[in-house]
């Protein structure tokens, strides 16, 4: 019953900690407008993760729309902070 017991909580430690290691967004920085060549506006921002690392968002449809990347609208979320957790994965 004990050796269930550790294992247990062993194994939920080691995914408490493994979650804890993942990047966050530290900060989202506004990087300027532009318009494609069809004429529809969108902002572009950049996200700076907890690993060091940037990463690009766009903004489409007066901020409702986030998609990861320069001109990407195939990965995109509703929210900002979602968008911006997903740059960082």
């Amino acid at each position: 019953m004990n050796k269930i017991l550790v294992t247990g909580i062993s194994a939920l430690l080691v995914a408490i900690a493994s979650s804890s290691f993942a990047a966050q967004p530290t900060s989202l920085r506004f990087e300027g407008k532009a318009t494609t060549e069809d004429g529809v506006p969108y902002s572009n921002y950049s996200v700076k993760c907890s690993n060091g690392k940037s990463e690009p968002l766009t903004a489409w449809d007066k901020r409702r729309k986030w998609c990861l990347g320069d001109l990407e609208t195939e990965n995109c979320h509703r929210k900002q902070i979602k968008a911006a957790k997903a740059a960082c994965k």
